[in-house]
């Protein structure tokens, strides 16, 4: 078992790699498929981030009985058992309670939390009901989690050397917890690395196995001290260097990851997880850009990835959804007999569509994306579905690039996006360079 509570007198911590971390998620909604299980990607991600693994998840339901049975044996198993759900107001939240009485744990009442419980409801203009006050019992030999985000806070007990962390089921509560508060604790008791247990390159525009052939090279210098793993994303690939057995320091580990950048060259997107839209964000800032989209398959998916970036008013001039033709030509001011000579979904249509959107909303780029995502689209002769076409408005030129995307209307969707994603950082990258940008048209992306 894991004592969370090492001291330099202490005995050496554990190996973080040999911790046991298990994941009960609670909730018949999650069960019923109303709800998707987004805690067991958000958490066993930021455990991997810190070298740790999740060795299990279970979803159960709301019943006591069944969340005692699963608990009692996650308890036995796990150093380190984490919940999710079941802690808010209402009849159906039963976690904290069944899990109380399992670890023979006395709950009592708390009065801050109550005093923020009415301060939060007051600042909404909403009268506190009764049952909120059911959110303020704390275990007695715990700690509490502060949630700032929410009325549920979450609960930390370490008992039987071992580790429990509760957390409130909303994903806008959970995650800054987790972040905030839960790993730097972990982190403390030496059952999670201070900092990330590996280095990512994140790429675009290379598949999974032409990137793993083109950095084998520099993968062989270093035999068994290096592990690496890749993770494939739609139009974008991630390569994780570590060294699991401690044979590379950090800076060797990034001397790694520099030289496959190099090598990569424009192939390489960024170290770490930043999304393709805030590496453009980045570049634009730099050049002091601004940048406009028009959209008609993706549905306004490519205009918030840009306002998912924080100060995005600063680079982004804004965002047209425009599917008829007459939308394009009265806010884009997009030629009539174009439209009817080539079609709205054409290379002549997203050259216009992307001019339109830079001049109509005054940015130096511009995107377009038009096309056929899904079953449900009419696909002309030689344009199937899963045909999409982007234009590219720049102070070097406008270009409009054609891709063959077969598969179902989302995934074609994030795609494109993806792609046209890639195609402006890659111009913003020429630009920053000093480069002569020169593309093809109908040049097809597969």
């Amino acid at each position: 078992m894991v004592s969370a509570h090492n001291t330099a007198g202490d005995a050496p911590r554990p190996n973080v790699a040999s911790v046991r971390y298990e994941l009960l998620t609670l909730g018949d909604e999650l069960l019923l498929g109303l709800t998707a299980n987004g805690h067991l990607t958000f958490i066993g991600a930021q455990l991997g981030r810190h070298g740790a693994l999740l060795q299990r998840n279970v979803t159960i339901t709301d019943e006591a009985d069944a969340i005692a049975a699963q608990f009692r044996e996650s308890w036995a198993r796990a150093d380190v058992v984490i919940t999710t759900g079941g802690l808010g107001p209402t009849c159906d939240d039963r976690t904290r309670e069944v899990v109380a009485e399992v670890l023979g744990q006395k709950l009592v009442f708390d009065p801050a939390i109550e005093r923020a419980i009415e301060e939060r409801f007051a600042r909404f203009g909403r009268k506190m009901t009764a049952n909120n006050l059911k959110q303020a019992y704390v275990f007695e030999r715990g700690e509490v989690l502060p949630n700032a985000n929410g009325t549920a806070p979450g609960l930390w007990a370490e008992q039987d050397g071992k580790v429990l962390v509760m957390l409130p089921g909303p994903p806008n509560e959970l995650q800054p917890m987790f972040i905030d508060q839960v790993v730097p604790r972990l982190a403390a008791r030496g059952l999670l690395r201070q900092k990330e247990a590996y280095v990512q390159l994140r790429t675009a525009g290379v598949g999974e196995s032409a990137l793993e052939t083109k950095l084998q090279p520099i993968f062989d210098r270093h035999g068994a001290s290096l592990s690496v793993a890749f993770c494939a994303h739609q139009g974008a690939v991630d390569c994780r260097v570590s060294s699991p057995n401690g044979g590379l320091t950090e800076s060797a580990l990034e001397q790694v990851a520099s030289e496959c950048a190099q090598l990569l060259g424009d192939d390489f997107v960024c170290y770490g997880h930043d999304s393709l839209a805030r590496v453009c964000a980045e570049l634009l800032r730099k050049q002091e850009k601004r940048l406009s989209v028009v959209e008609t398959a993706t549905g306004g998916l490519l205009a918030n990835a840009f306002t998912e970036v924080c100060g995005a008013c600063k680079f982004f001039a804004g965002g047209v959804v425009c599917c008829t033709n007459d939308a394009k030509m009265l806010l884009l001011d997009v030629p009539e007999c174009l439209l009817l000579q080539h079609g709205a979904v054409s290379e002549e249509a997203a050259v216009a569509m992307a001019t339109g959107a830079a001049e109509t909303l005054g940015a130096d780029y511009a995107l377009a994306v038009t096309g056929f995502a899904g079953a449900a689209a009419t696909g002309q002769t030689g344009n199937p579905v899963g045909t999409m076409y982007i234009g590219l408005f720049s102070p070097a030129g406008v270009w409009a690039k054609k891709l063959s995307y077969p598969g179902p209307r989302s995934t074609v969707k994030v795609r494109a996006v993806n792609a046209a994603l890639d195609w402006l950082r890659r111009e913003l990258l020429r630009a920053e360079q000093g480069g002569v940008t020169t593309q093809r048209r109908s040049n097809v992306m597969r």
